[in-house]
């Protein structure tokens, strides 16, 4: 059977590897740009996270609802989650990596305690520009990694407003960021 654009989706839920095949074919330009845009600085783990992409696509194309979004759309979805998975990995066994090395130079373990206080202190003069309740909001996101719905439901306000906050939060870090970085080069 000739794979095209009309029958890709329903033969890949029939787990027809040519149709994974035509994927790759058709859209693998999707993969390949958002796996060089969150990895572009780790090209060694680029070629692993396409092949994620792949594996996820092969294994949950189920979940894909044509009338929610498009396949590219889709697709760019899976592709980001799967890069930052693999960064997060690739940081965390970094990071690791990095502690034993020191350990086995030094002969003594590292202060854990303290590397973590210095990273909350630098968290909290981040996230100082925002009112309280943003503050507490972005560490509840971000930090606990804590669902939009469940902190919107605990807030009493819908999704929508929680994403506009977010955004507005981004920017005034940003810019306090940016304001901050400008002053230490001059």
């Amino acid at each position: 059977m000739k794979i095209t654009e009309k029958n890709f989706i329903e033969q890949l839920n029939r787990k027809n590897e040519k149709a994974l095949d035509y994927v790759l074919l058709e859209y693998g330009w999707i993969i390949q740009t958002v796996t060089r845009k969150h990895l572009h600085n780790l090209p060694e783990l680029q070629k692993e996270c396409v092949n994620d992409v792949l594996l996820a696509v092969w294994e949950h194309i189920e979940s894909y609802d044509s009338k929610r979004s498009t396949f590219k759309n889709w697709l760019a979805g899976v592709s980001r989650f799967k890069a930052l998975d693999s960064m997060r990995r690739h940081l965390r066994y970094s990071c690791e990596e990095s502690l034993e090395t020191t350990e086995a130079f030094t002969g003594v373990q590292t202060d854990a305690p303290f590397l973590e206080r210095e990273l909350s202190e630098e968290t909290t003069a981040l996230l100082s520009c925002l009112n309280p309740s943003d503050q507490t909001l972005f560490i509840r996101l971000f930090f606990q990694e804590e669902t939009v719905q469940t902190v919107a439901a605990d807030m009493g306000i819908r999704t929508s407003a929680l994403y506009n906050r977010i955004s507005r939060g981004r920017r005034k870090i940003q810019r306090e960021y940016l304001q901050n970085r400008k002053e230490r080069i001059e």
